[in-house]
């Protein structure tokens, strides 16, 4: 039931991810955080089966900080996304699998260029424009096709974010009720409201 956007614009990434926790067919909590910071400009929102995304999050953000103590300046987005596909892949290969699906955003502060990928529980990673995980991905690829601008200002694409997330409460039958937004660009990592 997990639902997660992202969306690139000029200079930065935004991603959103609903905030309900559920077992089953029951709601367990309503403010739960499913964007992980992994550095100051990489984001990653994750859905799945909820203990496989919590275990794999944390396993994905404390190796990359200690890549980062390790060698005194992190990751970039394209080769923390490659070593994040290169995990997945391996425990897809063992006895006890991720079930996660996976957008990773982030801004390289040597090219000064937004980037944004698209990963399944199969490993599959593609440099993508703007993504989409979960049933929400159903309404909101169609919106995102046409209305996605690559030179877009940041209020633009928190706009179409927001038509994204307002087709899917109108169409689909268990529709989210919140949404946490988080932009990363040059500046860092920021929470929005919309």
């Amino acid at each position: 039931m997990d639902v997660s956007f992202a969306i690139t614009g000029k200079g930065y990434v935004i991603l959103a991810a609903d905030t309900t926790a559920a077992h089953s067919i029951i709601k367990v909590k309503l403010d739960e955080d499913k964007i992980k910071e992994l550095s100051p400009h990489l984001l990653m929102a994750y859905s799945g089966e909820p203990g496989d995304t919590v275990q794999f999050a944390e396993y994905v953000e404390r190796n990359i900080r200690l890549y980062q103590i390790r060698n005194l300046y992190p990751l970039r987005p394209s080769s923390a996304a490659s070593w994040i596909r290169r995990s997945l892949a391996d425990s897809l290969r063992s006895r006890k699998p991720y079930s996660v699906n996976l957008l990773l955003g982030g801004y390289d502060t040597t090219t000064h260029t937004p980037h944004l990928y698209w990963m399944d529980y199969l490993g599959t990673l593609v440099d993508v424009p703007f993504a989409a995980h979960g049933y929400g991905s159903y309404f909101a690829l169609s919106l995102l096709d046409r209305y996605h601008d690559p030179e877009a200002p940041l209020e633009e694409g928190l706009a179409v974010l927001k038509r994204c997330i307002d087709e899917v409460t109108k169409r689909l039958v268990v529709a989210q009720p919140k949404y946490k937004v988080k932009v990363v660009d040059k500046d860092g990592v920021r929470e929005v409201e919309l």
